[in-house]
């Protein structure tokens, strides 16, 4: 787990650790049941007090990303978080923003861009003639 730290930004050093775990966990790359490292070692890495880390853990443990576990480390809870599902969302959302700003800037209607999003899709995503929730009159 690679976690970048900056002073320049004026953003709490725990508060960037909190953020970019969130983020690891809404893009999947660490799952539910993944071990983080243990305070000292990620405070090592990162060149930060362990209370900082100790803080950030805390803090993700209070609103449903890690669990702690007794002697045995902090995990990524196995519940699953609503919030991961919301910061996908919000990446999600950051994404569509640039596409939608590059299309209207190339003249792009929203229908446009909307009708191509539907055409990559099938193309990547053949749909499934026993899923009936699938539109099949494009």
């Amino acid at each position: 787990m690679q976690l970048h730290i900056t002073t320049s930004e004026g953003v709490p050093i725990y508060l960037q650790i909190v953020n970019q775990i969130k983020y690891l966990v809404a893009s999947g790359r660490l799952s539910p049941g993944d071990e983080l490292p243990p305070i000292r070692t990620l405070a090592e890495q990162l060149v930060v007090n362990p209370n900082t880390v100790a803080r950030a853990y805390r803090e993700l443990e209070q609103v449903g990303v890690v669990e702690k576990r007794r002697t045995a480390g902090t995990y990524i809870s196995a519940a699953g978080s609503p919030l991961a599902r919301g910061e996908q969302v919000r990446i999600l959302s950051e994404r569509l923003d640039a596409l939608l700003s590059e299309a209207r800037q190339m003249g792009f209607s929203t229908d446009q861009v909307v009708e191509l999003l539907r055409v990559r899709a099938a193309d990547l995503m053949p749909i499934s003639s026993n899923d009936p929730s699938q539109d099949k009159n494009r």
